[in-house]
């Protein structure tokens, strides 16, 4: 209850043995110096005064410290009372504790929901609280709610990211629509192209018929009309006129059996009847494809469903291209790859998996991560230094900061850069280049690297995954701690990794040339790629949340292999 000039509120953190009950209710923290039994809850100094100002309360019986007991001569402090209100029963005060379902309610609660209880299993809870309250359960029930809260915290970043995953999917499903409904758009204009040239053909088939027909007729008219001019012009000469006669009635002859023949011709129409049936099909269609909501368990065995190759080669290239990582552009969706030997970036288009773009770097470029929507940073060598890139439209190099080891991996997240240096560092760096931390050990000091490669951070930033060629995967807390290192007797050369919005980890083994799927905690799903399915020596792997597809880079090839995941 609020009143005009009440002290200050005491700070949330202040810790009192009783708070006032309602000031509590509005989140604030003041010191309990009565109790009152009618009302059913501490009051402080202030809403004690409260109960003589107003007529309702004024005869109210309060409870103070000299009621709650006494150490020697002197008073302790408040009885203890629960407070908590029920919320099924008009807020009566949850005072009575059930021993047979271990249960606290009030007294309407007890009255009809344990009715059936035995009478000396219903027990006043501030008569026997010595006997009820235990603080070691109290204290693990509050750790076991408090693990829960951040279980429940980190479930809910999980849907965050799955929302951010299901909107890309999204988007890339309307995209798949918009290209395939042009794909149709492009057969059926092809279609009605082949109808219009078969029109055309028809027509120029008839016309062309028509045209000798007509020429036939002129030849004929202008015959018999030199015949004609002839008889007339022979009329003093009877043998002239006599064989003109002979002659005409040949050609007359020749015309009419002519003219009978093109008066017996049929009229010819020319028609386009369209293919009502089509329409009616197309009428018919819900859709121009399926439309699929596929559920999984978080941690099966993803499927391959389908297998691409990209060639990685431009066509004004001659070596063989040594493609070290890939990432996929926040920008377009697109796929980005380093290509070593020809020191470039490459852009490749996932509807046509093929390279549409591509950019010189100043250093051999190995491995690669999104920094934002419009950037990208990459780890070059020779000479060693990070290198950003902008993706916007068109891919170009902008600033970039050099470096005093080897840079081999690279990932980002929350503004941090981490760095590896394919020996037994990881490097954790500000977007400016400032070292801010060096990870080598584990808690007892023991080196966890000797080939660091590849880096990948899953979507809530609290695991890291480093892989090693020699050692296996090995795993970070998001501060940097050592957790756990993967060995697996499939998996050899550790060298590429990466991370679902799931939490499924992908692992490559060069040497074993396959791509291995774990959970978070470091645990083995089952083999994703096998060598069988036409991999060699596998660099390093990208997911690809929209399309749900793997692409993973290999060691001294052209080729980028695409894998669609199922």
């Amino acid at each position: 209850m609020a009143c005009g000039g009440c002290p200050p509120d005491k700070m949330s953190e202040e810790a009192y043995d009783f708070v006032c009950t309602s000031c509590d209710r509005e989140n604030k923290t003041r010191e309990a110096v009565k109790y009152c039994i009618e009302c059913r809850g501490y009051c402080c100094q202030t809403c004690t005064y409260l109960h003589n100002k107003f007529l309702s309360l004024m005869n109210h019986n309060f409870i103070d410290a000299s009621r709650g007991g006494l150490i020697g001569s002197q008073p302790t402090r408040l009885p203890e009372f629960p407070t908590e209100r029920c919320s099924t029963h008009g807020g009566k005060v949850m005072d009575l504790y059930c021993k047979c379902h271990d249960s606290v309610g009030c007294v309407t609660c007890m009255a009809t929901d344990h009715k059936s209880c035995a009478a000396n299993q219903i027990l006043s809870i501030p008569d026997m609280l010595n006997s009820l309250f235990n603080l070691y359960d109290s204290q693990q029930t509050q750790k076991r709610l408090r693990q829960m809260m951040v279980s429940l915290a980190t479930l809910d970043e999980s849907k965050d990211a799955l929302l951010k995953t299901l909107n890309i999917a999204k988007e890339d499903a309307i995209n798949q629509v918009e290209i395939f409904q042009n794909a149709l758009h492009a057969v059926l204009r092809k279609v009605a192209e082949s109808s219009r040239k078969e029109i055309e053909d028809a027509y120029n088939h008839l016309e062309k018929e028509i045209l000798q027909d007509k020429q036939t007729l002129t030849i004929t008219n202008n015959v018999l009309q030199d015949i004609d001019k002839k008889l007339d012009r022979s009329v003093a000469n009877r043998a002239q006129r006599f064989v003109c006669t002979r002659v005409a009635k040949n050609k007359f002859k020749e015309a009419e059996t002519m003219k009978q023949q093109m008066d017996d011709q049929k009229d010819v129409q020319l028609l386009f009847r369209p293919d009502h049936s089509l329409m009616g099909y197309i009428k018919d269609l819900k859709g121009i494809g399926d439309v699929q909501v596929i559920t999984k368990k978080k941690h099966d065995l993803y499927k391959l469903r389908e297998s691409k190759d990209v060639n990685m080669k431009l066509s004004d290239e001659t070596g063989t291209c040594w493609c070290w990582d890939c990432c996929c552009s926040l920008f377009d969706n697109n796929i980005i790859v380093t290509d070593g030997y020809s020191r470039k970036l490459k852009y490749v288009d996932i509807q046509t998996l093929t390279v549409i773009q591509d950019c010189v770097l100043k250093g051999n470029p190995f491995s690669i991560c999104c920094v934002n929507q419009n950037e990208v940073a990459v780890a070059c060598c020779n000479p060693s230094k990070i290198q950003f890139v902008s993706i916007q439209n068109k891919i170009k190099p902008t600033r970039h900061f050099d470096m005093t080891h080897k840079c081999i991996g690279i990932a980002t997240k929350a503004d941090k850069l981490y760095v590896t240096d394919d020996s037994s560092f990881l490097y954790v760096y500000d977007m400016t280049g400032t070292l801010l931390q060096t990870i080598s050990t584990d808690k007892s000091g023991n080196k966890v690297f000797t080939n660091s490669r590849h880096i990948a951070i899953n979507e809530s930033g609290n695991k890291m995954f480093v892989a090693d060629l020699n050692n296996g995967l090995v795993c970070f807390d998001g501060e940097g701690n050592y957790l756990f290192t993967v060995k697996d007797n499939n998996l050899t050369k550790v060298c590429g990794v990466c991370v679902d919005y799931k939490g499924n980890v992908f692992v490559t083994g060069v040497n074993s040339h396959n791509v291995i799927q774990y959970t978070e905690k470091g645990k083995k799903i089952g083999v994703v790629v096998k060598p069988r399915d036409w991999i060699c020596r596998p660099s390093s792997v990208c997911y690809h949340q929209g399309l749900n597809r793997l692409f993973v880079t290999q060691w001294k090839s052209d080729l980028l292999k695409m894998y669609e995941l199922e």
